[in-house]
């Protein structure tokens, strides 16, 4: 299997860092207590910019949870079309080409849902396959591309695409001045990203997909998630986080590379989750990574924040836009999120 073409698509409002970080204050008012620790942990965030789906003073306004989910459906459904339809340019396909649908988003729910919508919209095929995906948070686009990945090996001659659609900004809890509200009003962003995946009987070019591996950790539900309640998305972020990544994850790699016949070393490319300083921090130091090793997440971070699901699938699109290794070399796609859990994927370019 071979990963084919990928893009993205943004909202139109971009905002600075520092912008959205006044918009909080003013919009806190006397209720915050503490604006220097709000100043602190947004300035320690890692993101310079972020897009939001709406104008900043817009998120001022109470809304229901129905009022945003409906908006996360209207502008969600625009920017997945937008991200399907540059993953296919990128490809040179066309919108028929497509044989299955993977839908990936925790930010919104529907039924009739998301990948349905799309079909619609986009006139894709009726026969068209189609799955979506929710609650697995910044571990879906490694996710969501494994189960692309599983569909191209049954059906050789075939070509899976995968859509990422996360519009944080619409979960945002306007009266929650807990220290982990305020960290995810800092980091989260709205963005969509697709991927398209072709089996080994067709010809496009790309990286080849060699293995996949799932990695499921028991009885951490506590460690990452939503909190789902009348009020919407309530944001569930531990600060064991980095502690369980330095603890797990390097066995788990180490595993799964071995079973392939390699160690950390041959990795030439590191395609990894860009979720935030503490878990880039984390996720270098227990593997033992050069700094240049995971400089494209740390650039991606800071131009378009953490979209969730997405983030992965933007680090891989700006590596396959940029000299990579030579023909041979591997690379490594990691996502970590709710579960607690781990995808990983070996790529060979």
């Amino acid at each position: 299997m071979k990963i084919v073409g990928v893009g993205s698509a943004f909202p139109e409002y971009l905002y600075p860092q520092a912008a959205i970080t006044d918009a909080i204050k003013q919009h806190w008012g006397r209720r915050l207590t503490n604006p220097d620790l709000l100043e602190r942990l947004h300035l320690r965030a890692g993101v310079t910019q972020r897009y939001l789906t709406f104008p900043i003073a817009d998120y001022a306004r109470p809304a229901s949870f129905g009022e945003t989910n409906r908006a996360w459906l209207e502008a969600g459904s625009m920017l997945g079309e937008r991200a399907l339809d540059d993953a296919l340019a990128r490809a040179g396909l066309v919108r028929r080409d497509i044989d299955a649908l993977y839908v990936v988003s925790v930010t919104g729910i529907a039924s009739p849902s998301l990948d349905a919508r799309l079909i619609n919209r986009m006139g894709l095929r009726s026969d068209i396959k189609r799955t979506t995906i929710f609650g697995v948070g910044c571990v879906g686009g490694a996710l969501g591309l494994t189960r692309a990945a599983d569909y191209a090996r049954a059906y050789p001659d075939q070509v899976a695409a995968l859509v990422s659609v996360e519009l944080c900004s619409l979960t945002i809890q306007r009266d929650d001045l807990s220290t982990v509200n305020m960290i995810a009003l800092g980091l989260f962003s709205d963005g969509a990203a697709a991927a398209l995946v072709g089996g080994a009987q067709r010809g496009e070019p790309g990286p080849t997909i060699l293995a996949t591996r799932s990695v499921f950790f028991p009885a951490t539900e506590q460690i990452m998630g939503w909190n789902i309640s009348e009020a919407g998305f309530g944001i569930v972020l531990s600060a064991e986080l980095p502690a369980l990544i330095a603890r797990e994850l390097p066995h788990c790699l180490d595993g799964f590379l071995a079973d392939n016949g390699l160690e950390r070393s041959q990795v030439a490319s590191w395609i990894v989750h860009p979720g935030g300083p503490k878990i880039l921090r984390a996720i270098e130091t227990a593997l033992a990574l050069k700094p240049c090793d995971l400089a494209l997440s740390w650039e991606m971070l800071a131009e378009y924040g953490n979209f969730s699901s997405g983030s992965v699938l933007k680090v891989l699109e700006a590596t396959l836009s940029r000299p990579h290794p030579p023909a041979g070399a591997y690379g490594l796609i990691l996502a970590v999120g709710p579960g607690f859990s781990g995808e990983m994927l070996l790529l060979r370019w």
